[in-house]
């Protein structure tokens, strides 16, 4: 009892006025944060000193966590605890915070306390069943899996004709798709949501039957027009520049082009149906080549349709054979990639990572290009399907067309319509409160960001009342700026690479042409930060100016710890940038493990890629990191240059979305807790996170 006679003394007034919640049978902390004292064999005044200073530790560790600021939110919600043992708010919180710090074990423990104490709901044990799966499930993609209509694009708005016979499409990077409709001569741009934004329907003689679209390396497309008997070059926004072609059985003539690829060195590949063969053009639209006819090793194609080129070997199906035939790039035959009545009538060939994705009629089909392996990915049910194309799009559905049915169908993985997107509430920022600016990122069960949504997209809400003023700031997806963090290894083998690391270093930093921020860190013994600034400020970097030495025992580890602390804060579209031989010490991980280091970078939204300064293969645990955090491992005097690796990186999805809101909640002074609920909708799919957050103090 003295003890608490002091507590009263210590807090004066503010103390009697929690004494009064006490006794009214109502907690104090519940009052003010939404936290529920657990403490029932205590007396009335314990628990409401254990809740004022649970809700103190509480609101800091709140704000530390919205900071980045993940080691400082762990150790005061641990206190909050310490104070409140077993509260599952706090525990929500807490596991928050570990999952952001990478330590997604204690993340799930922290989960599962609360979840099995009927806290969190069906919302909890989705996050903790898809986190719990991303653990165990192998990162590489399976081509195999199943895919199920998630929605559809019409072709009627009510007896409205919308398009018709759409024939092919093309997925664009930003979650947008071009769709060509055969029948009613156009090309369409829709947005994620199925809105046509454009529709392009070629110059002033309009277009002829087009058939297929594909997008060149310079960012303009090219259509195909079947009865045109011509490719018609477009711009990016579906201007028309040039035809390419004519109609004969001349070199760089066709007749009835059908399907369209392009090859690394930018020639141009379509399928010609009226002379049974494949057309080549060069990148300025002249005529190159020819190929396709009968030879002593090949009998010939008969009835050539989609087209695909993946590592410069081209591959050719042919619908009256049923069969995917192998070229080399001159137009020599190689090889039966698929022996001949495989399929029944296969239609376009688009690349698919490693893979080709194909339409036989009313199957999507996925072919390995290294043995020939066929599965199955889906089936429309119509009866009236002739599936023409099935195009993967960026946020990891299956744009599909289909002729006869006059459709457009959205197809997604199983496991992603039961499951939904996996939302999360990254940060908010309340400075100007009731000024509010929050980020929300939005992925699926597979951590693909899902990219291209609107406001339409999302429905925001605190303590289930919609906000007032709701505005979409921006998607970091669209961001042209990225943060860059080079860690440079300083293990003693690199000691006789030091022209490839300088080398490196001022091809990176002129390559991000003066934006964003650039670190450099020694990975030796203790890993140091020996720059941050401009990257044109590393324009002569010489690697006998690190301060670091060279060691036995360069510690990976912590360098990517530091790396990752240092970004966390950054610009949204950020990465890592590993310099290295490729060999690792003994002790490189001896504080941190590979999955806590690969998880630490994912949950951030950062990627790790490798610069090797040796042809030599990286060690398998370099590997592992670049593999499951979406990096690519380059060498530093490839033909290319570096200049593409910021390209890379750039080019990589966020589903990152910042939006700005005027908050109509009481703060009691910024002592209380401030729901907040998020909802994401697209098609036939959903998810949804909660959180809150603390209004500045006054």
């Amino acid at each position: 009892m003295k003890k608490n006679t002091v507590f009263c003394k210590s807090f004066g007034k503010a103390m009697f006025a929690t004494f009064g919640l006490a006794v009214l049978g109502l907690s104090p902390l519940f009052a003010q944060t939404n936290l529920t004292d657990t403490m029932r064999d205590e007396n009335s005044i314990t628990r409401s000193a254990n809740s004022g200073f649970a809700e103190e530790e509480f609101r800091l560790g709140v704000q530390s966590y919205y900071r980045g600021a993940y080691n400082e939110a762990i150790q005061e919600f641990e206190k909050a605890l310490s104070y409140l043992p077993g509260e599952n708010l706090i525990l929500d919180w807490l596991g928050k915070a570990y999952y952001k710090a990478g330590v997604e074990g204690s993340a799930l423990q922290q989960w599962q306390f609360a979840s099995d104490d009927g806290y969190g709901g069906l919302l909890l044990q989705n996050r903790i069943e898809i986190v719990g799966d991303r653990r165990i499930t192998q990162t590489e993609f399976d081509y195999s899996q199943h895919y199920t209509e998630a929605g559809s694009f019409p072709h009627l708005n009510g007896t409205t004709l919308i398009y018709s016979q759409p024939i092919s499409a093309l997925a664009n990077t930003d979650g947008s798709l071009w769709v060509v409709a055969y029948g009613s001569n156009e090309i369409l741009h829709y947005d994620v949501n199925g809105v046509i934004k454009k529709r392009v329907r070629g110059p002033i003689n309009g277009f002829d039957r087009p058939m297929d679209i594909i997008r060149l390396q310079n960012g303009n497309m090219v259509v195909s027009e079947f009865a045109g008997d011509r490719l018609a070059l477009l711009d990016e926004n579906g201007s028309f520049i040039q035809y390419i072609g004519k109609k004969g059985r001349g070199e760089g003539e066709v007749i009835g082009p059908q399907y369209l690829a392009e090859d690394s060195f930018g020639n141009i590949y379509v399928t010609d149906f009226g002379n049974a063969r494949v057309v080549v053009f060069d990148p300025d639209g002249n005529g190159l080549l020819h190929f396709g006819q009968k030879s002593i090793d090949f009998p010939g194609l008969r009835s050539p349709t989609g087209i695909a080129v993946l590592n410069d070997r081209v591959f050719v199906a042919d619908s009256a054979t049923g069969a995917i035939y192998e070229f080399d790039r001159a137009g020599n035959f190689i090889s039966n990639l698929v022996n001949e009545k495989t399929f029944a009538r296969p239609e376009s060939l688009k690349n698919w990572g490693d893979h080709i994705i194909l339409t036989d009629k009313n199957r999507i089909v996925t072919v390995d290009t290294d043995t020939g392996s066929v599965f199955e990915n889906g089936r429309t049910a119509r009866a009236t399907s002739q599936i023409t194309a099935a195009v993967p799009d960026r946020n990891g559905n299956i744009i599909v067309t289909d002729f006869k049915a006059n459709d457009i169908y959205v197809m997604s993985k199983m496991t992603e319509l039961v499951g939904g997107f996996n939302v999360q509430i990254e940060r908010v920022i309340e400075d100007n409160f009731p000024n509010v600016v929050m980020e929300v990122k939005v992925e699926n069960r597979h951590r693909q960001p899902i990219v291209g949504l609107d406001l339409d997209n999302f429905l925001i809400t605190e303590n289930k009342r919609p906000v007032s003023n709701l505005k979409l700031v921006g998607a970091a997806d669209n961001n042209d700026t990225m943060d860059i963090t080079l860690l440079i290894d300083r293990s003693v083998d690199m000691e006789y690479y030091e022209e490839q690391v300088n080398s490196a270093v001022q091809e990176i930093c002129a390559a991000m042409n003066g934006k964003g921020r650039v670190v450099v860190i020694s990975v030796g013994d203790t890993p140091t930060t020996e720059f941050t600034g401009s990257p044109s400020s590393l324009s002569s970097f010489s690697v006998r100016a690190l301060s670091t030495p060279y060691t036995e025992n360069a510690a990976l580890d912590l360098g990517i710890r530091l790396a990752v602390n240092d970004l966390v804060n950054g610009e949204k579209k950020r990465g890592v940038i590993y310099i290295t031989s490729g060999t690792v010490s003994q002790n490189a991980f001896t504080k941190y493990s590979l999955s806590d280091l690969s998880a630490y970078l994912n949950n951030n939204s950062i990627s790790f890629s490798t610069i090797l300064v040796d042809t030599l293969m990286p060690a398998a645990e370099v590997d592992y990191i670049t593999e499951n955090t979406t990096g690519t491992t380059y060498y530093v005097y490839r033909a290319e240059g570096l200049a593409p690796v910021i390209e890379d990186l750039m080019a990589l999805p966020s589903g990152l979305y910042q939006f700005s809101f005027t908050s109509n909640q009481k703060t009691e002074f910024g002592k209380k807790y401030l729901p907040i609920e998020v909802e994401t909708y697209l098609l036939n799919r959903s998810g949804k996170d909660e959180s809150g957050y603390f209004a500045p103090l006054e």
